[in-house]
């Protein structure tokens, strides 16, 4: 079957109208860290989660812009300051470094979306290109096997010579080229190019002392430097190493991050490779040089980020140097004495705010009935998180009760509309449900999780495991018509099915009368004004065909979660991912469904009769993620997906138009702000909340 085929996006922007992105910062994996060789405060970080990150101000500040899929490399100008590469299943160009991008290669370049995350690949005959240096209009690239020159940046291409493999960096240097791949290295130059094979490496590295190249590789069992590219000497340095970097034009000083048994950090040569010394050294024990004004190793320990998975030294400053890992972005500028975060900032009364560069999936923005400054963002990986000052600091909120192995993931929380400080949360050591990168190669019945529930804000909590097996606990609905003192709660526990409580969580019953017996993926739930229930199975078809018990379903229960009766799903639709009843018309269902793979049946689905039949309301985005009502007005629906786009409705569905400002890849769901009805919140999935205008 094909993929869904669209024309591709031609140009990115760092300019989002009026979105702020709320949340400590930080949080995922960082990658590609490069900085100007015309300004070392002009630096490019990406993530694996879409976003890339513009600091103009040496990581004070960052802007976020986003291509639709990962960065592999970015690439600034030797000659052009303002002029950088970034390649990602295209190549783009800047011209104001880093603002604004425009796609340059390939000129055919369409895009096929399709798949579990809605992926985007390129359907072209060109090649596409592995590494990449710039000097004016000339570009040398890796493509594949090859090496190839553009005269007129990369509108027309020849190839220079056959490379030994995939190239991994390419610089330039008194007019050679020098090619460097994880097992080679090639120089071009005007007698040819010639090549030398070395020991395969996880990363190399190149810079100049004076006229002369200076080589770095780096492996599991080490670090090993070259003169001349074809004779290596292994240092006597011991570690795993897995990531190192050269000063470009001081070559003799480089960074390298490793592990030696307990101790881990980053490690640094003044002498070409001669001697390192380690600037950078943890165990399970913080240094207070590394993670400076940072929260990640003071809430989860130096271990939880790790050491750098990628470097980069400042071409012109061997004491400037980056280092990205699993959840921060930090900087030295006086070559590793300390390492400063760059992804966040300390504010007054101890939380953090963001820089901007926040790379975290956030499924829930949840807001405290009792205080309008306090508000929660469930998170994947770092848990939950709260702000008593209306998002201008942030910090943990599981710091106290909650068990260890479920701190991970909150999905979802739900406060007691009635009572202060009282509410409930889902929560799991298994993060990024539905995606079945998660379900693939481990049974839900090994997921750990359950519900917690706190008296006092956040505080502390308690976990409710009495007669609730450990589950993946992915959302929690309190019936608020149920008495104060006997609040009746309803669990989607994902691979078990629905959990419910009658006494406020300290007892719960399976309720799966109905339900598929084999791992039923309860997903979602939610209640019309009469207290019927629905539950969203998710699919388990990676491929999305239909008819068979892989199928996403839809359930209804008018009993209380007593029994439950299928509802029968649009024509052709197997992935519903979110519902919403219309609180003054329970008939009135909308739908949130997943393309199914090769199929255009994704978007958004109304029902006037409560399931029984259904019409598409909205097919634009074929990756819908969920539907929300404002509370205010039930004329006026949102919905987002993982297209790069949030929608608004005014006329209860009929129309729709995009929400300009925003366009992060993955986006979950629109959270109206209940303090400014003229103000959403979107939760993404690893762009942490954005905040901005509604229409």
């Amino acid at each position: 079957m094909r993929a869904l085929l669209l024309f591709a996006v031609l140009a990115v922007s760092t300019d989002h109208a009026g979105w702020t992105v709320l949340g400590p910062g930080g949080g995922g994996a960082q990658f590609h860290p490069t900085v100007s060789p015309h300004d070392p405060n002009r630096v490019l970080v990406s993530c694996d989660m879409t976003g890339a990150y513009l600091t103009e101000d040496g990581g004070a500040s960052w802007q976020i812009f986003n291509f639709g899929s990962t960065v592999q490399f970015f690439a600034f100008d030797e000659q052009r300051p303002m002029v950088v590469y970034a390649q990602t299943t295209r190549l783009w160009r800047s011209e104001d470094g880093g603002r604004g991008w425009r796609s340059i290669y390939p000129p055919d370049a369409r895009i096929e979306i399709d798949g579990d995350h809605a992926e985007e690949r390129v359907v072209s005959d060109f090649p596409s290109v592995d590494a990449l240096a710039a000097s004016g209009e000339t570009l040398w690239a890796g493509m594949g096997l090859s090496l190839r020159r553009s005269a007129d940046g990369g509108k027309t291409w020849t190839v220079s010579g056959q490379l030994p493999g995939r190239a991994l960096r390419i610089a330039l240097h008194s007019g050679a080229v020098y090619i460097l791949g994880t097992d080679y290295v090639a120089v071009h130059d005007e007698s040819g190019l010639r090549s030398f094979r070395h020991d395969a490496a996880v990363d190399v590295a190149i810079g100049f002392d004076g006229g002369a190249p200076r080589f770095y590789s780096a492996s599991a069992s080490g670090i090993a430097y070259s003169g001349d590219g074809e004779h290596w000497t292994k240092s006597e340095f011991t570690g795993n190493v897995r990531a190192i970097a050269a000063c470009l034009r001081q070559g003799r000083v480089a960074y390298a991050s490793f592990r030696n048994g307990s101790e881990f950090g980053v490690a640094r040569t003044a002498d070409a490779g001669h001697t390192w010394n380690a600037v950078w050294r943890e165990t399970r024990t913080p240094s207070p040089d590394v993670d400076a004004d940072g929260w990640v190793s003071l809430r989860f320990g130096p271990g939880w980020g790790e050491h750098p998975l990628a470097l980069a030294v400042a071409p012109t400053d061997p004491d400037n140097a980056w280092g990205t890992d699993l959840g921060r972005t930090l900087r030295t500028t006086d070559g590793g004495k300390v390492w400063s975060a760059a992804y966040t900032r300390r504010v007054n009364d101890g939380s953090f705010i963001s820089t901007g560069l926040d790379v975290t999936t956030a499924y829930g923005v949840h807001f405290d009935p009792f205080d309008p400054a306090r508000l929660f963002i469930s998170y994947t990986d770092i848990g939950l998180f709260v702000s008593d000052n209306s998002g201008s600091g942030w910090r943990s909120a599981t710091r106290r009760g909650v068990p260890q192995p479920w701190v991970n993931t909150t999905y979802w929380v739900e406060m007691d509309p009635d009572v202060g400080g009282r509410m409930w949360a889902a929560m799991s050591g298994t993060h990024d449900l539905p995606r079945p990168k998660m379900w693939r190669r481990a049974s839900p019945q090994n997921y750990r999780g359950g519900i917690c529930r706190s008296d006092d804000g956040g505080r502390t909590w308690q976990p409710l495991t009495n007669s609730m097996p450990q589950t993946a606990a992915t959302h929690v609905l309190l019936d608020r018509r149920s008495p104060i003192s006997a609040r009746v709660l309803y669990v989607a526990g994902f691979g078990r099915g629905v959990f419910r409580s009658s006494d406020g969580g300290a007892t719960w019953s399976l309720q799966n009368k109905g339900l598929p017996a084999h791992e039923p993926f309860a997903w979602r739930l939610a209640q019309d004004r009469n207290g019927v229930l629905y539950l969203v199975v998710a699919r388990r078809s990676e491929d999305g065909s239909i008819g068979n018990d892989l199928d996403g379903a839809l359930y209804r229960s008018s009993d209380g979660a007593e029994s439950w009766a299928k509802v029968n799903l649009p024509e052709g639709v197997n992935g519903p991912n979110g519902l919403a009843v219309d609180p003054e018309d329970p008939r009135r269902l909308y739908l949130a469904a997943w393309a199914r793979r090769g199929a255009r049946n994704g978007g958004i689905y109304l029902s006037r009769d409560g399931g029984a039949t259904w019409s598409l309301a909205h097919g634009a985005d074929q990756h819908v993620y969920d539907v929300t009502i404002d509370p205010r007005d039930p004329r006026v629906l949102y919905a987002c997906g993982f297209e790069s786009a949030a929608w608004r409705s005014e006329d209860r569905g009929k129309t729709w138009g995009r929400i300009p400002g925003y366009d992060f890849k993955w986006g979950h769901r629109v959270v109206p702000d209940p303090v400014d009805a003229s103000q959403v919140y979107i939760t993404t999935f690893g762009g942490s909340v954005w905040h901005g205008p509604a229409k």
